[in-house]
């Protein structure tokens, strides 16, 4: 077992939310968000990988004797990219409106969201 996909998954997170804490721009922090949650894809992998691990599909070997991916983290991991793509446009789509009502898409130019 290796740590590098769990580092990997760290260091990808870690970057986006940096990238959040310094964005300037509405358009570059839904992307550093996108970042934030392909950690999410890679970790999911992390979990659910077998080494010397088969497609969990039984049709052409007996049971037990191969080890098999589990489905569960396959079909977790599609779910999760599905529910980013959804979150990203609707996240693009706000700011395509603010972009149209303001006029800029940098947040400390948005003077009416100031409290």
């Amino acid at each position: 077992m290796t740590v590098l996909p769990y580092a990997l998954a760290g260091w990808l997170f870690l970057m986006g939310c940096y990238g959040l804490a310094t964005s300037r721009n509405l358009i570059h922090a839904v992307g550093c968000l996108a970042v934030c949650q392909s950690a999410t894809y890679v970790l999911l992998l992390a979990v659910g990988y077998r080494d010397g691990g088969t497609a969990p599909v039984f049709s052409d070997i007996a049971p037990g004797s191969r080890p098999v991916v589990d489905p569960v983290v396959q079909a977790l991991v599609l779910t999760d990219i599905v529910i980013g793509a959804t979150v990203t446009a609707l996240l693009l789509s706000l700011v395509i409106q603010v972009a149209k009502r303001h006029g800029t898409v940098v947040p400390d130019e948005l003077s009416e969201l100031r409290g």
